[in-house]
């Protein structure tokens, strides 16, 4: 299944997009898409449901984020092999995770703003793993179990508040509409094996990240334990998945967005997003 939020900012109503590409309203099935809807008896409920019994949602309404309610977006970084090389940073050990702030998620096509007096705003396009039921201490072998579904993130993020204002990446990570969520969560079962995705962004037609999931250094059952043994993930949580080589900062000289770009990005199976560039106002 493929589930989206659709309508205005803060208003949105859960979806579900049929097998010809039409939004089907399930707000008489579930109250949203959230971590009620995502549990594994809700999904079973719903994949009961015929799309061609629900209403047919007219027009093109806007996308929300596909996930609502969200108790954290907990983020991977240097998770591909190529994007650590470029970083000029050491393959990690462990995984390295950081949270970014609920304030940031915004839906798939929505505006990104550019920080005031920011100079240095970068994309990464990246597989999300939503969380479907609750974990905690959970093993490598069960992690898929915990699993609702994948979406794609754009964890944008603002390198010098990252890198050169005392090393904390939250701060660069977490700005208002930095991260872009959707167009929607499709169900694991139809995914199949998430380690095996495409991953692109371009960035005014220009082809900037072009990778696969298979370079992940931590696969997704290894990321889902490991982050339950520090806190627990409950159901609707999100965890980007890390991004790969062709950050804007890894050019030389970097690439870094400004006002009027316009981004692209695309995963397997997952769908696309499309984000206008524009300047803070205010």
């Amino acid at each position: 299944m493929k589930l989206l939020r659709y309508g205005s900012p803060g208003r949105e109503r859960p979806g579900l997009l049929d097998s010809v590409g039409r939004i089907r309203d399930l707000s008489g099935i579930v109250g949203d898409i959230d971590g009620a809807a995502l549990a594994p008896a809700s999904l079973e409920r719903l994949r009961a449901v015929d799309p061609a019994s629900l209403p047919l949602v007219p027009g093109t309404p806007r996308l929300g984020p596909c996930v609502g309610s969200v108790s954290k977006v907990l983020a991977i970084g240097l998770n591909y092999r190529l994007h650590a090389q470029e970083a000029g940073m050491p393959i990690p050990g462990e995984p390295i995770f950081f949270l970014k702030a609920l304030s940031s998620i915004c839906g798939p096509n929505d505006d990104v703003i550019i920080p005031r007096g920011s100079i240095k705003t970068d994309y990464e396009v990246e597989l999300a793993i939503v969380i479907g039921a609750t974990a905690r201490y959970v093993s490598v072998e069960d992690a898929h179990k915990h699993i609702a579904g994948y979406c794609i993130v754009n964890d944008v993020s603002e390198r010098e508040y990252q890198i050169e204002r005392g090393g904390q990446w939250t701060k660069g990570k977490s700005c208002d509409t930095f991260c872009p969520m959707g167009p929607w969560l499709v169900t694991a079962d139809e995914v199949g094996d998430a380690g095996k995705l495409q991953v692109k962004t371009e960035v005014n037609g220009e082809l900037r990240q072009n990778s696969n999931s298979s370079d992940l250094i931590f696969g997704i059952a290894k990321i889902v334990s490991y982050c339950s043994e520090f806190m627990t993930l409950n159901p609707g949580d999100v965890i980007p998945t890390g991004t790969p080589s062709g950050v804007a900062m890894g050019f030389k000289p970097p690439k870094f967005l400004k006002a009027g770009d316009r981004m692209r990005l695309s995963i397997d199976g997952l769908g696309e997003q499309n984000q206008l560039l524009v300047a803070y106002e205010g």
